[in-house]
């Protein structure tokens, strides 16, 4: 039973599947089964979406994106909205518990990072955003924010399921 004697190991490796997997392993795991993500909807009073930039990932070009993360092992959907929020936003938000939209994504021609389950939350910030990480207007940087009235052309592919969500 070789596969038992991997396993195993893999267990042993790992400190605190809680915190996450490690990339290796967490990319290992995502060509074996769908990851479960949730994705913030953040709307300002104009009824225009926050979006932050990211630049190239795993197999994704860079782009805007609306902020959002993989679930962690025994983490409610609810405490990794709140996580999102403050790691890629240094912010507070309220939400709706009740998610907007749920979507299956399966990108065919990748083997990693190829199938998700997404829960889409609509929120609110009740805190403010660092100014230091506004959108200048010239190169976009890795982590750095701006609100949108339309869907810009350069979101990240894997989330143009969003366009129906801009004005």
């Amino acid at each position: 039973m070789k596969i038992k004697k991997i396993i195993n190991e893999l267990k042993n490796e790992i400190e605190n599947p809680e915190k996450g997997l490690g990339e290796e392993l967490f990319l290992f795991i995502s060509s074996l089964t769908p990851m479960v993500n949730v994705d913030l909807l953040i709307k300002n009073d104009k009824g225009e979406i926050l979006l932050t930039w990211r630049e190239k990932m795993f197999h994704y070009k860079a782009g805007w994106h609306i902020p959002g993360g993989v679930l962690r092992y025994k983490e409610t959907l609810a405490e990794r909205v709140r996580k999102v929020a403050k790691i890629e936003l240094n912010a507070e938000i309220v939400f709706n518990p009740n998610p907007i939209a749920i979507n299956e994504v399966i990108i065919k021609e990748l083997k990693e990072r190829a199938h998700f389950i997404s829960f889409l939350y609509e929120c609110r910030l009740v805190s403010t955003l660092d100014d230091h990480l506004k959108y200048n207007g010239i190169t976009p940087k890795p982590g750095c924010w701006k609100w949108f009235s339309k869907c810009p052309e350069n979101l990240i592919e894997v989330q143009k399921i969003y366009k129906k969500f801009f004005k």
